[in-house]
């Protein structure tokens, strides 16, 4: 089959420039300490970036992209599929307060409701396989009641393990043969209803999955060696996914149906493909690719798509790999990560968050006393790197360098920053202290946390447990 196939395939781990309306940006939330919505939506703004795509309906995320004039794709997690999909008045309600609500009130322009994420990967063994179709139904027919169908599309942002090549090649393309009567059901219906089919594509996880797959084809250089296509040559794997799309819609009917890249891009750390070197290349790569509006050889013209990611989440799930808090192209605190010119602003550089204020600049390490043998230091660094972030340890990663005493301050450090420096946070019996000289070394930092954010409403902090009595429990 080829590397072509290999690189459909591999995906199926996972969980535009002016031409368009500009280049979007996924806006995830699943952080212990995120920025506050105002700071995001500004850093959006001042970036030029004018499409955002959410995997929520937040209320105050919302609320703060009113009258920013950014285009907005809201999202209905796959948890409320089975509600939307079993009760029209559970999509009627959700629409009126997701989507009614902050478009008369808060002037926020939304313009796709994204029923469900990625609801057919086949890690999920068909849970969402009967929901998603009947959600999609009652969501439309929900937009329809409330006079805004004209305006707001429906669309169900799905990964490219849906379709496959028989031939190794993007025009063997078709829909994956367990789901093809479902997958046309749901293109039929996105045909009638004018909306676009979302899909994400990731070179980056086939690299991933595949220490052998080819890494130039992985991005936009023109250096790898092309996959031939009946005299069409594929010099990277996003043309290649993408026309295996443009070809299974061709085949089955839908040869104009509009598509949107919903998810592209490249993590910064948590494996040793991951790192900024690579992620520059390949968004950078990207943006360059897609800016003259050239297209796809199957697919000539502007290509509509956001970049995955707008910031790190260091909540998120790693069941895929460590690599999934490190999407962003900029840090949890609202720092780029590395020189990106998005085509979007004069200067050609990305504009940095505002205003973001830190906790005090101290630091939870090992004692310089403590003994690496100490018998607290494993449990100390298991429980710390339970509760917190340890992804940026391990081989190839940006902490990868350090000894074992640094490797473990990283650990002590990433639990009290996550505990908002509680003293309690920074007593693991007989190996910690609190220091107030950053401890960073090379390409490791060692974060200190902003000020969390919690919304309008009072939010208690939970008092750290002291470890010390942890430690005499294990």
């Amino acid at each position: 089959m080829g590397w072509f196939s290999v690189a459909i395939t591999s995906i199926s781990l996972l969980c535009v420039v002016s031409t368009v309306s500009g280049i979007g940006a996924n806006w995830g939330t699943q952080a212990s300490h995120p920025l506050a919505p105002e700071t995001v939506v500004r850093l959006l703004r001042e970036n030029g970036i004018q499409k955002v795509k959410l995997f929520d309906a937040d209320y105050d995320t919302l609320r703060a992209l009113g009258k920013s004039n950014i285009e907005v794709m809201v999202g209905i997690p796959n948890d409320m599929l089975l509600s939307m999909a079993t009760s029209m008045k559970a999509a009627e309600k959700w629409v009126s307060k997701n989507v009614s609500t902050h478009i008369s009130t808060n002037n926020v322009n939304i313009r796709y409701v994204a029923v469900g994420n990625e609801p057919f990967l086949q890690t999920y063994n068909g849970s969402f396989l009967k929901t998603t179709f009947p959600a999609l139904q009652n969501v439309q027919s929900a937009l329809v009641k409330a006079g805004l169908s004209n305006q707001v599309k429906v669309t169900v942002p799905l990964n490219a393990d849906v379709y496959e090549s028989s031939t190794g090649v993007p025009s063997g393309g078709d829909f994956r043969a367990d789901i093809h009567d479902l997958m046309l059901t749901i293109v039929k219906f996105l045909s009638d209803s004018g909306s676009p089919f979302t899909v994400n594509i990731y070179p980056f996880i086939s690299l991933y999955s595949d220490p052998n797959f080819p890494v130039e084809y992985a991005f936009f250089d023109g250096n790898a060696t092309p996959v031939n296509d009946g005299g069409t040559s594929y010099y990277n794997m996003f043309d290649a996914n993408y026309d295996t799309l443009a070809y299974s819609l061709q085949k089955n009917g839908f040869g104009n149906l509009p598509i949107i890249v919903g998810e592209i891009g490249w993590p910064t750390d948590g494996d040793r493909n991951a790192n900024v070197e690579y992620a520059q290349r390949f968004n950078q790569g990207f943006m360059s690719h897609i800016s003259g509006g050239k297209g796809t050889p199957m697919r000539p013209g502007p290509i509509d798509a956001y970049l995955f990611s707008l910031i790190d989440e260091d909540s998120k799930s790693i069941d895929p790999g460590n690599f999934e808090r490190h999407w962003g192209i900029f840090t949890f605190d609202g720092r780029a990560k590395y020189s990106l010119n998005l085509g979007t602003m004069n200067s050609g550089v990305l504009v940095e968050g505002k205003n973001v204020r830190y906790q005090e600049r101290k630091w939870c390490v090992m004692k310089s006393s403590a003994k690496i043998d100490d018998p607290n230091v494993a449990p100390s660094v298991s429980y710390a790197c339970g509760l917190a972030d340890c992804t940026s340890l391990g081989y190839g990663t940006s902490c990868g360098g350090m000894d074992a005493r640094g490797n473990i301050s990283y650990a002590l450090n990433s639990y009290y920053q996550r505990q908002n420096q509680l003293d309690s946070a920074c007593k693991f019996e007989n190996i910690s202290t609190i220091t107030k000289t950053d401890p960073s070394t090379g390409t490791c930092r060692f974060e200190i946390m902003i000020e969390p954010y919690y919304g309008g409403t009072e939010h208690m902090i939970p008092e750290s447990m002291d470890f010390s009595q942890v430690c005499r429990r294990s």
